[in-house]
This record gives structure tokens, C-alpha cells and sequence, in this order.
């Protein structure tokens, strides 16, 4: 007596991993050596050009040498959801771009009532003077 097993059902390109309707072991088009290598020099030099401007003491201002050193480290991490992360407006449909978008409108939300809350902390919490001190039980 034998039996047979159900023969496999085809999958749907979510349920294969890729999404993109691609076979087992086969790289999504926008993952490719040459992708890969571009973000890669692309983060080393983002990462060399700030190590120089410190080190090398370039700029004579220290808020100058901060802003870009900043810029930089924005470019870089746009450089890692390019090409590392292959992010786009069309992936997953659209809803890791979104995901992104809601993740920083909160990360500012958050930082800008941070600061605002110690910046108020710090203008309104009373100075006390030494002889205030003494006085205190």
C-alpha cells in the first residue's frame, strides 16, 4: 500500500521570502555585488571625511567641523537605507516608507518635548544662594 504525499501547492510570492516573486535562492533584482559595493565605499568615505576634519584639525571652528560632521552622518544613514536596507517608495508597498516616516516624526516629537522640558526645568527652578543653603532644616 503507498502513499502518495499532496502534490506541493504553487506559492505566492509573499509566502517564497522574497516578495518579488522570485525562486528559493534567487536575489531579489535590487540586491546585487555592485549595490553593495557602492554603499560600501560610499559609508567608508562618509565615514573617512569626518575622521579627517577631526583629526587633521581642517576647520578652525568646532561648530563648523559639528554641522558637518552631522550632515554627513544624515547622508550616511540615507546611504544604509538605500543600499543596505533597500528602502524605496515602492517596497512592501509602500508601508516601510511609512513605518520610517511615523518612526521620525516621533523621534522628533520626542527629543524636541525633551529639550524643551529641561530647557523650562533649568529658567525656572529657583537659584538658591550659599546663606539660602545654610538657612534650609
Amino acid at each position: 500500500m503507498s502513499v502518495e504525499a499532496p502534490a506541493p501547492h504553487p506559492q505566492t510570492p509573499s509566502e517564497q521570502g522574497h516578495g518579488h516573486g522570485a525562486g528559493p535562492g534567487v536575489e531579489p533584482s535590487h540586491a546585487t555585488f555592485k549595490g553593495y559595493m557602492t554603499g560600501f565605499v560610499l559609508s567608508v568615505i562618509l565615514t573617512a571625511i569626518p575622521f579627517w576634519l577631526v583629526m587633521g584639525h581642517v576647520l578652525s571652528s568646532v561648530a563648523g567641523t559639528m554641522v558637518i560632521i552631522i550632515a554627513l552622518a544624515a547622508v550616511q544613514i540615507f546611504v544604509h537605507m538605500v543600499y543596505f536596507l533597500h528602502m524605496n517608495t515602492r517596497s512592501e508597498g509602500g508601508w516601510s516608507m511609512m513605518a520610517l516616516v511615523f518612526t521620525l516624526v516621533m523621534v522628533i516629537i520626542t527629543l524636541t518635548g525633551s529639550i524643551w522640558v529641561m530647557y523650562h526645568l533649568n529658567q525656572n527652578m529657583m537659584p538658591m544662594t550659599p546663606a539660602q543653603a545654610l538657612q534650609q532644616p
